[in-house]
């Protein structure tokens, strides 16, 4: 047979859960099987299998976002693919609008799209036809099934009934029913009390960690932790759902009065609220840039008020999860570490290494020298809010230990910064 008329052939397999996926012959073997046995049935035409696998296990058919279907379009707009085959229509796809941009691809570089149950070969206008069709009762089923589940899983939650997801701290299931965990609400009841008393997420995380309190993951305490379950109505065996407040079948473990006051000095001191005035305030240039030496946690700014002034900080973000006393770095004055990083950048675009590799960048070496000797004078001259961005072109990193500070330069960026000096005015 002339080799123009072999068409390559792709076997596409998926299935919805990763349940028995590990046994020797799984429902993607099965649909395998089959495409392989209607290859060789069309051999006579030319149809040859290609070995390479594209397999999805565990995957929905609802989106994209799957490793076997990227490397079956991969290989399609590579040209390796001249016909795709899978078990049944809704194997590659449930989604109208995604069959659409899968059939738009393999149109355009000439792949052919067959079902070997349900007899659609996209070389015919019948064939396409039927492919219409077929993915509309797909979607229109997946749809139909995904509004049951809602309107099931909706009734339960207004019952307050445990519908699945992640268990709450404090409780556990059992028999699909949620119970208390007597150790861990014992934690949420010490939450509660000692916030009363308090009134400091971040000292009660501190605390917890002290005491060698666990936390389900294992992981440390910290103050959005905290937040959480002073927040949850769940601790008064109640079920939030949609923002509606519903009774839950679950026990209490916090009583309503305890539950009250929380949420009284909750409003008093929201954290959300300073969060988003912090959001808009002062320029912090080195955010996303500036690390802790001691335990390799990114610094974030931080502000205090002292006698009208306000005061910026970079806080060591495990310091401020975990409580006070934690990392020796703590907190550093922006103004302070800011001055730092600028006079050893310039110091940096001073020595012959990195002039020589700007060069090398076809910048000129006047205009090297000019910008690394005048730099904190070019520095005034740039609006604040444009200076983070400028430190991001050319600061890989910045580290801060107790008692010196480690800079790493992008050299490619210092080339970018001049050429974009040259052309701007500030």
């Amino acid at each position: 047979m002339d080799k123009s008329q072999i068409k390559r052939c792709a076997i596409y397999t998926r299935k919805s859960t990763d349940e028995n996926l590990q046994d020797s012959f799984n429902s993607l073997d099965a649909q395998r099987e089959a495409a392989e046995a209607y290859i060789q049935s069309q051999k006579m035409n030319g149809w040859r299998l290609l070995l390479d696998r594209y397999d999805d296990g565990g995957y929905s058919g609802g989106n994209m976002n799957r490793p076997g279907l990227k490397k079956l379009l991969e290989d399609v707009k590579a040209g390796k693919i001249g016909i795709v085959i899978v078990y049944k229509l809704d194997r590659l796809s449930r989604s109208i609008c995604d069959f659409a941009e899968l059939s738009k691809i393999f149109d355009k570089h000439g792949t052919s799209f067959v079902s070997v149950t349900q007899e659609i070969n996209t070389t015919t206008s019948s064939g396409r036809m039927m492919l219409n069709i077929l993915v509309t009762f797909a979607q229109y089923e997946r749809e139909v099934i995904a509004e049951r589940i809602r309107d099931k899983m909706s009734a339960s939650r207004k019952k307050g009934k445990w519908v699945g997801g992640s268990v709450p701290f404090g409780y556990k299931v059992v028999d699909k029913h949620s119970q208390i965990h007597e150790e861990e609400a014992d934690i949420v009841k010490r939450i509660f009390a000692r916030f009363l008393e308090i009134g400091s997420p971040r000292q009660i995380a501190f605390e917890l960690e002290e005491s060698g309190a666990a936390r389900r993951d294992g992981r440390p305490w910290n103050v959005s932790h905290i937040y959480r379950i002073l927040q949850n109505h769940t601790y008064i065996g109640k079920v939030n759902y949609k923002g509606e407040i519903y009774e839950g079948e679950h026990e209490a473990i916090i009583d309503q009065r305890s539950w009250d006051e929380a949420q009284e000095h909750l409003k008093e001191n929201d954290p959300m609220k300073y969060l988003r005035n912090k959001k808009q305030e002062t320029v912090a240039i080195l955010k996303g840039v500036i690390r802790c030496g001691h335990c390799g946690c990114a610094m974030g700014p931080t502000y205090a008020r002292r006698r009208g002034r306000k005061y910026l900080y970079y806080l060591c973000i495990d310091e401020s999860k975990r409580g006070k006393h934690v990392c020796p770095v703590n907190r550093v004055a922006a103004p302070a570490i800011e001055e730092i990083v600028l006079k050893q950048v310039q110091k940096i675009m001073q020595t012959e290494t990195v002039q020589k590799q700007l060069v090398q960048d076809d910048l000129p070496i006047e205009k090297v020298k000019e910008y690394a000797d005048n730099f904190a004078e070019i520095w005034d001259e740039i609006f604040p809010i444009e200076r983070q961005r400028i430190l991001g072109l050319f600061l890989e990193q910045v580290v801060v230990y107790e008692d010196h500070v480690d800079i790493e330069i992008k050299t490619g960026g210092l080339a970018t910064f001049i050429e974009e000096m040259t052309n701007v005015n500030y």
